[in-house]
């Protein structure tokens, strides 16, 4: 068979200035028409954010950890798990957070936050199978997304390990999660049919409005192990 050679062609980004770019009239229109009703309650400023908000990596970010500390303290929980999710829009350091940047970060069709109580030994079923999604080592079996934000624990995470064996060194307040106690957890996003609940935006709402200034929190990352640092 004839051997087909292929050149790769050098690239180049080009810069997208929306700004300059002329506005559908009959679009923008429309989309200050459908706007207008909750305009007022989208805009209302809940805080000021000292430091940069944003949502990026595959285990955390400072908007993540707002909603977890959110999660912590309105439900007076001990953990706190949000799903790893990467969109909604960065708030700058002085900027205030008005609603539309919370309904940005979580507004979904299945909003609800629950509590339970769960054992250490479930938590870490938990956290092993959403790590699985990331790390396993056969790509058919990556199911994609980013590891759940952990508010509350710490841990730490092996990625070159088997299902199982990735997560250890499970704390809370210093000390170690043990496998048969139970841990109030509070949670969103909930998969399972029939759940239902306040909506995760009503809580981070409440926490924000009630912290006026929200200081940039500390990411809670994992201890890696065995990951070479970049």
């Amino acid at each position: 068979s004839e051997r087909v050679k292929t050149t790769l062609q050098p690239t180049r980004l080009l810069p997208v200035f929306a700004n300059l770019l002329p506005a559908d009239a009959d679009m923008s229109a429309l989309i200050a028409r459908l706007r207008a009703p909750h305009q007022a309650k989208l805009g209302e400023q809940l805080a000021i954010s000292e430091g940069l908000l944003y949502r990026r990596g595959n285990f955390t970010g400072t908007l993540d950890q707002v909603i977890l500390d959110a999660l912590l303290a309105v439900k007076d929980a001990e953990i706190a798990f949000s799903p790893g999710f990467r969109w909604g829009t960065s708030i700058l350091p002085g900027m205030p957070i008005t609603l539309e940047d919370v309904m940005n970060a979580t507004a979904i069709t299945y909003p609800y936050v629950t509590v339970n109580e769960m054992t250490g030994e479930n938590i870490k079923t938990v956290l092993e199978d959403v790590c699985d999604n990331l790390f396993n080592p056969d790509p058919y079996l990556q199911q994609g997304g980013d590891m759940v934000r952990i508010g509350g624990m710490r841990y730490a995470c092996d990625p070159t390990q088997s299902i199982g064996n990735r997560i250890s060194r499970m704390t809370l307040a210093g000390k170690t999660i043990e496998p048969g106690k139970r841990y109030k957890v509070a949670a969103w996003a909930p998969v399972g049919a029939g759940v239902s609940g306040e909506p995760v935006w009503d809580v981070v709402a409440a926490y924000l409005r009630s912290a006026k200034t929200v200081r940039t929190p500390t990411p809670n990352r994992p201890q890696l192990t065995r990951v070479a640092a970049k």
